[in-house]
């Protein structure tokens, strides 16, 4: 059973407090998708589940590992991360589902995403626009790493993070027409997908000396979700394997 939340003794929204979670922590949106990825734990044990925030702490090959969900776009997730670097966690590995811009990104491939196109709202509350959102490079090298021991089809690019899921959708917005041509733009300049909130993780990471780096399961193309769970295994495996990988670093 997870503990209740207790005002004044653990974090607001997360309900975690100091000591009950990993230098390291993955951050999956779906509070449901925690509970998979702990079953890959061992002595994996929920801390708490207060709104859209679910986490468990275990370990992996005896490293200290733990999970929390985040929630969908860049505000939960920057909470996720305010609030669990308070309790000590100073490495965030997103691990996500995603969209393919690039044609070359298909069905279950998993993107590994080295950066983000900041097209979120969260992140320049922060700091300005024109500082990147970039991945830790250390986290990077170990995803690929992984990913490599895997055999999985992997790719190692940017992405762009936004805030509206459906805007993607042809057709569906008064900015339709300047929609469609701006991710003509993206595929141009090389993204590889879009997503929701690497941008905010790795802009928060960035100006406050902390790690941060992303995995996505690709799950359709851009504003259509063909199967949920295509790839999902993959890059599950391919953030455990990294954290094993930074551990022995």
């Amino acid at each position: 059973m997870a503990r209740k939340h207790k005002l004044g003794k653990r974090e607001y929204h997360i309900g975690v407090k100091p000591g009950e979670v990993a230098g390291c922590v993955l951050l999956p949106g779906d509070p449901a998708r925690t509970e998979l990825i702990a079953n890959r734990f061992d002595f994996a044990k929920e801390i708490a589940h207060n709104r859209e925030f679910r986490t468990f702490t275990g370990k992996v090959d005896g490293i200290p590992i733990s999970v929390t969900s985040t929630g969908i776009g860049g505000p939960s997730a920057a909470i996720a991360v305010e609030e669990l670097a308070k309790c000590g966690a100073d490495t965030f590995i997103r691990v996500g589902t995603s969209g393919a811009v690039s044609k070359n990104v298909r069905l279950g491939d998993i993107v590994i995403a080295n950066s983000a196109v900041r097209e979120d709202g969260t992140s320049r509350q922060y700091v300005p626009l024109s500082y990147p959102a970039v991945a830790d490079l250390d986290v990077t090298n170990a995803l690929v790493e992984a990913a490599q021991m895997l055999g999985a089809s992997y790719h190692v690019g940017p992405v762009v993070s936004k805030d509206a899921f459906y805007s993607e959708v042809p057709n569906r917005t008064p900015l339709a027409r300047e929609s469609a041509e701006l991710w003509k733009v993206w595929r141009r300049a090389r993204v590889l997908a879009t997503e929701m909130e690497c941008a905010t993780i790795y802009t928060l990471c960035d100006i406050n000396g902390w790690r941060g780096g992303g995995v996505l399961a690709c799950v359709g193309p851009m504003g259509k979700i063909v199967d949920s769970s295509a790839g999902v295994e993959k890059a599950i495996d391919a953030a455990i394997g990294a954290v094993k990988i930074l551990a022995k670093r």
